[in-house]
């Protein structure tokens, strides 16, 4: 094996150590919530509380299950299609944790794509949408990896992603604004530089 070679395989290995993630330490969480249930002056072996640490662990696990699956592998598996138009996939629900306070936001998720030569399966953006939302995020940086996602798996034309959710951490703490909503939004390729394509992209969400 020459130096080159030696030194490429180093480098992919580094690589993937750096992208695995351990699995989930439950015991690790449950204790930390005990700690927290104590700090807050409760009693965690009461009977309403006695499994309560065990629960939340599980329930970290499944609210974060998008940390160790790659998303990009959804979009591998793709057909080859003439079709030119826009696909339009709307209404996708989601439930996300926000990273600043660990409180969910959930809404719905739009993404529209145009295609160049091959399209995918529909249930492939869903559940692409689905593997970012169940991480510790933001919803403008679930918006801009959604949309630059699509792009580049897809090699798409254009792509269009709206996210309008509901944020707990504003709705029952600090402001507590119950009806607020963010919309964010990612234009990518020809529905960043055609006003005509974006505003169709609009108008078909806003379309029952």
């Amino acid at each position: 094996m020459n130096n080159e070679t030696h030194s490429n395989s180093v480098s992919r290995k580094k690589k993937q150590e750096r992208g695995a993630r351990a699995p989930v330490d439950l015991p690790r969480i449950a204790a930390a919530v005990r700690e927290i249930l104590l700090s807050i002056g409760e009693d965690p072996d009461r009977e309403g509380l006695s499994e309560t640490p065990e629960r939340v662990a599980r329930m970290y696990q499944e609210m974060f299950a998008g940390l160790r699956t790659d998303a990009t592998v959804v979009l591998r598996k793709t057909f080859t299609e003439k079709y030119d138009e826009m696909v339009l996939v709307k209404n996708i629900g989601f439930e996300s944790m926000c990273e600043h306070h660990l409180l969910p936001f959930f809404g719905k998720a739009h993404v529209a794509y145009l295609p160049n030569g091959k399209i995918v399966g529909l249930s492939k953006l869903a559940r692409v949408v689905e593997i970012l939302s169940r991480r510790p995020q933001v919803q403008e940086r679930m918006t801009e990896e959604l949309a630059d996602l699509v792009m580049r798996e897809l090699d798409a034309r254009g792509v269009g992603v709206v996210i309008e959710a509901s944020h707990t951490c504003m709705s029952i703490r600090g402001i507590r604004k119950a009806d607020s909503k963010c919309t964010t939004s990612a234009m990518r390729g020809v529905f960043q530089t055609h006003p005509a394509t974006r505003s169709e992209f609009m108008a078909l969400i806003q379309a029952q």
